[in-house]
């Protein structure tokens, strides 16, 4: 083969590499879905555990084994990755609804980093089971692997808004997204009421989703601010950790502040940091009042104690918590998201509409295979029923063949030439049959005990089910209204058995204010001994 050199501009080619570059981190990498809310690892994570049968009532298998065959199959990017995704999927204080099961050092709130995956087992929650991979062989569309070898789901049938129920984080190229977690059943509550009335406005959304629900609680202190949030994808949440007062029940016992709840952003080491601010406030005497600082959380809790002196201004210690440390912190909002192959800020009608247009597709699908099903149903169950009725010419017809296929061609075309007829009579019925394959197919292979009485009648019973079942699939694919009420009644069951309560409080707090006292500018002496040592002292005192 002849050598061909092509020449180009080094400026264009390193523009169109780093264009591509970009986009493969943007929609392969770091930016979720807006249909089910998943980035590419974490689908490929629950996928392969589906795959390997880790349901939630399956016995735990360990995670490297699970990060091997992912990484092996469909995500060659790395095991470190694929570890850090499951594990996160497993850690409650960071999802809205924690996807994976963990059996073992998972990591904590307080930073501590998941043990290695050869220590550490896992399987799928039964949330994640029946809401996030329920359906799939019937709904969503599977495409070829890295390597061609494996298919894998372009997208899981999602039957939540799981973009707005466990949020998302990550950085690609040039852009990032940041979505906060919000409340399952409230979440629910929305899509219904969204589904029966689509011209709602952001503000009569928010009385039924009044603001997210981080997983460590907490207070939201701008709730001001949450609508133009909404409305514009884009924005910032002020978060601030609860402070609960415990007074000394003896005069001995010192009153104290509890910390019982953190800001979602201090998850990981911003505890330690939040300690460490406290006992740099207390040194430089700003916070005077405080005697003692204990972390004393624990599995049930968070649970930081600052004890305090006697007749101690907590209100003022608040405000200086709030003010100095990271017990008041900023979420940035931006609820950037893949759409129809390109990303895109989001607003909260924008985020219900990709979702909803998702549900319609597949609860299309899922009722037009089930339909296909039943109707292949359908004509099996009329071609036996139909056989029932002449089952001795049936039985004449299978005592006269010589092979399957002749029995095969007298009950599709009423082909009688190669059949033997023991008795006459026959053979002027046996031209009038006109099975079709499937049913010839059923009627050969039919069990003798089919021919009892309370056989017959339930196949006739579950034929008369067999033709409800059709018009109510018929009915929910070319109803618009009665595939709402299939999507309404099934966000109603997943709400009964998943919800809980919201955790964090919404409200429009006060500024938390702190003057710090001005240095007064007095007159000193300095004073230096012949051995270099230095001291300022006050010029009263000099003289």
């Amino acid at each position: 083969m002849a050598e061909k050199i092509l020449t180009t501009e080094f400026s264009e080619e390193m523009q169109r590499s780093y264009l591509n570059y970009s986009m493969s981190v943007i929609t392969a990498r770091a930016i979720p879905d807006a249909r089910d809310g998943l980035k590419p690892v974490q689908r490929r994570v629950l996928y392969d555990m589906s795959e390997l049968k880790l349901g939630h009532d399956k016995p735990h298998r360990k995670s490297a084994r699970i990060v091997g065959d992912t990484m092996g199959k469909y995500h060659p990017h790395g095991d470190s990755s694929i570890y850090d995704t499951l594990v996160v999927m497993s850690q409650a204080f960071k999802k809205g609804m924690a996807l994976v099961d963990g059996h073992g050092n998972f990591g904590s709130i307080e930073g501590d980093g998941a043990a290695a995956m050869r220590y550490t087992e896992a399987r799928l929650q039964k949330f994640a089971e029946e809401v996030y991979l329920k359906d799939l062989d019937k709904t969503v569309n599977f495409v070829p692997n890295y390597d061609e070898s494996e298919k894998e789901p372009e997208v899981l049938p999602v039957r939540v808004p799981n973009l707005l129920i466990n949020g998302s984080e990550g950085i690609a190229v040039g852009m990032s997204t940041s979505i906060p977690p919000h409340n399952l059943g409230e979440v629910v509550d929305l899509v219904q009421a969204y589904i029966e009335q689509p011209e709602m406005s952001i503000g009569q959304m928010m009385e039924y989703l009044p603001g997210p629900d981080f997983p460590t609680g907490g207070i939201i202190a701008n709730k001001k601010d949450l609508k133009e949030i909404y409305e514009t994808g884009v924005g910032k949440i002020k978060l601030r950790g609860k402070i609960e007062v415990e007074l000394g029940r003896r005069k001995a016992d010192r009153d104290k502040l509890v910390i019982s709840e953190i800001p979602y952003t201090m998850i990981g080491a911003g505890i330690n940091k939040f300690l460490m601010d406290v006992a740099d406030l207390v040194e430089s005497k700003k916070l005077p009042d405080v005697v003692d600082i204990s972390n004393q959380s624990s599995k049930e809790g968070i649970r930081i104690v600052l004890e305090l002196k006697k007749d101690a201004d907590i209100d003022k210690i608040k405000n200086i918590l709030y003010k100095k440390t990271k017990l008041e912190d900023t979420f940035g909002v931006n609820m950037l998201a893949i759409a129809h192959g390109r990303p895109e800020t989001l607003n909260l009608k924008g985020i219900l509409d990709h979702y909803l247009e998702f549900q319609y597709e597949n609860t299309t699908r899922k009722y037009r295979a089930l339909l296909d099903k039943e109707l292949e149903r359908k004509e099996i169950r009329e071609g036996l029923i139909q056989a029932c009725n002449v089952i001795d010419l049936i039985i004449a017809i299978l005592r006269g063949s010589k092979n399957l296929k002749d029995a095969k061609a007298c009950l599709m075309y009423g082909d009688i030439s190669r059949i033997q007829f023991k008795h006459p009579g026959f053979e002027e019925d046996a031209r009038q049959l006109h099975f079709t394959e499937k049913q010839a197919a059923a009627i050969l292979e039919m069990r003798l005990y089919r021919l009892i009485g309370l056989e017959i009648e339930a196949l006739q019973a579950e034929y008369d089910q067999t033709m409800k079942n059709i018009a109510s699939y018929e009915d929910i694919l070319n109803n618009y209204d009665s595939m709402c009420e299939v999507i309404i009644e099934e966000l109603d069951g997943i709400k009964k058995e998943y919800s809980t309560k919201r955790r964090t409080v919404i409200e429009n707090a006060e500024e938390a204010v702190y003057e710090e006292k001005k240095m007064e500018e007095t007159e000193v002496c300095f004073l230096m001994d012949r051995f270099g040592y230095m001291r300022l002292i006050d010029k009263n005192a000099y003289e």
